[in-house]
């Protein structure tokens, strides 16, 4: 009978535990539990100290052993975390009274001598055990890392990962810890003396429950759903001039990618954050540059393997404006008849018939400044990096724009957003005698509607689905949005429902 997964690791010192360590961290998330077994003096806290400090990107953070206090609380950046010392534990009844039965709700669990409570323990974790190695060195240890229940497959990545940095030449660079992003997506800085990349985590997204005519979510509105989409644009676009991270190294199936590193000059400064408009005005540019091009719909991505791009469908635009029926009206307290689901539905299949018969583009999705990075040193459009577009379709040139000018992050001021918008038209009208100015800022004002109508669902979802309550201070921004786009006279139906049967967000 095969026993849960686990693979055996030689740590020669301090370093090499903090690399396991920070690789492990990739990979977890609120809610796991990581158990740290091993004799007196095996490494188990210092294991804990590395990750602790890996979590809160500071290496100089006091991790004190919780022996005396049984339990240690962290408030970090990505998620809370509960750091526990079970070594003067002698029943595990004892763990509901110092609060770890159960464990604290929504946090990452790192407990030392969890022998200590073995019936106790969580059927999904992932055990380190840590032992001495003097034969290679006082501070070297062994590590035999098993995967129980949930935790098999994290073992496994976790064993897949750091074969694929060994074999990538980075096995021992530095790491640094970078924020994520709302996906299951994981980031990290490699650095070594010749320079810095990224390492990209990109598990593939698993399917959700078939609600939408026998698809998922992520199947419906055409969400990448590994890592091949990101190679195949980031290739396409890098061909034609513009700047998406070089890939260094690659493993399709596995997802995982070393890329080219654009620092961490952004679109906005101050605080709050706003607009620098010379560094809008170039992604305005950018996007005017890519829409005038003739591009393909399918792209290679490895020898004999091509992507098909897939087309922003009106189906597809309908499924993201239903989310606002689906999450947000029921956090509003607005319950809608048939009747008007059905009018809702109509509505915007009408307004969406002319987003379909448009020209179609490649339409990044999610171009706004936590996705740019400014590359001073490059010449005009290709100053402008672009970091996430694996979720890229074929569909109008009006989307990205709006994902620009309407940043779901960041305040953009009614007059700088019609400035630029301006000079989009401007500088398609220059090149292209056919543009329709007039068509086009219809468009913007539809797409503009459809976005922030998905927007206002998506964090909806985050915050009661996925525990990500954060997301809910952009909803006034956005419904400020969707105001600008419902004044469009062409949206005067749409206005007028959404008046009628659609709340305004908590302020």
């Amino acid at each position: 009978m095969t026993g849960p997964p686990t693979f055996s690791l030689a740590l020669s010192n301090e370093t090499a535990t903090a690399h396991l360590m920070a690789d492990l961290a990739l990979l977890v998330g609120p809610g796991d539990v990581i158990t740290l077994s091993g004799d007196l003096g095996a490494g188990k806290t210092a294991a804990a100290r590395a990750l602790i400090r890996y979590l809160a990107g500071d290496d100089a953070l006091e991790v004190p052993s919780p022996t005396f206090t049984l339990a240690q609380s962290y408030d970090l950046a990505p998620f809370p975390l509960v750091h526990a010392d079970l070594y003067r534990v002698n029943d595990p009844a004892e763990l509901e009274e110092i609060g770890l039965s159960p464990l604290p709700e929504g946090n990452l669990a790192l407990i030392e001598w969890p022998e200590r409570a073995a019936g106790a323990l969580p059927k999904d974790r992932i055990d380190i055990a840590l032992s001495h190695r003097p034969a290679l060195g006082s501070s070297a240890r062994a590590a035999e890392i098993t995967g129980y229940g949930r935790g098999a497959a994290q073992v496994a990545r976790l064993k897949a990962l750091r074969q694929f940095l060994t074999d990538a030449g980075y096995a021992d660079a530095q790491r640094q810890r970078m924020a994520g992003d709302a996906s299951t997506r994981s980031y990290a800085r490699l650095v070594r003396d010749d320079g810095v990349v990224i390492l990209m985590n990109s598990p593939r997204r698993p399917d959700g429950p078939a609600i939408y005519d026998g698809k998922s979510y992520s199947a419906a509105v055409h969400l990448a759903e590994d890592v091949k989409p990101f190679v195949a644009i980031a290739g396409g676009l890098r061909e034609r001039g513009f700047s998406a991270p070089s890939i260094h190294h690659a493993d399709l199936e596995a997802g995982f990618l070393i890329t080219e590193d654009f620092g961490s000059a952004g679109f906005i400064e101050g605080d709050p954050p706003r607009p620098i408009p010379e560094r809008y005005q170039a992604a305005v540019d950018m996007l005017a540059a890519l829409h005038r091009q003739i591009l393909p719909e399918i792209l290679p991505l490895a020898p004999q393997i091509s992507y098909v791009i897939p087309a922003f469908d009106t189906d597809a635009l309908l499924v993201e404006a239903g989310l606002m029926l689906e999450w947000y009206l029921p956090d509003r307290g607005a319950e809608l008849t048939d009747n008007l689901r059905a009018e809702f539905a109509t509505m915007w299949r009408d307004l969406l018939a002319k987003p379909a018969a448009a020209a179609r583009t490649w339409v990044m999705r999610d171009f706004h400044s936590p996705n740019l990075i400014w590359l001073d040193q490059r010449p005009e459009t290709a100053k402008v990096g672009i970091i996430d577009f694996q979720d890229a379709v074929l569909g109008p040139a009006a989307y990205d724009l709006v994902s620009l000018l309407q940043d779901a992050r960041i305040d953009i001021p009614e007059p700088l957003e019609l400035a630029l918008l301006t000079r989009y038209i401007q500088v398609r009208r220059a090149s292209d005698d056919s543009f329709d100015p007039a068509g086009f800022a219809e468009l913007y004002a539809i797409m503009s509607a459809q976005r922030n109508t998905r927007l206002l669902g998506t964090f909806a979802r985050l915050n009661r689905r996925d525990g990500k309550p954060q997301y809910l201070r952009h909803q006034p921004r956005i419904w400020t949005y969707l105001g600008r786009s419902l004044a469009h006279p062409a949206l005067a139906r749409l206005k007028g429902w959404y008046s009628a049967n659609v709340p305004p967000p908590v302020p």
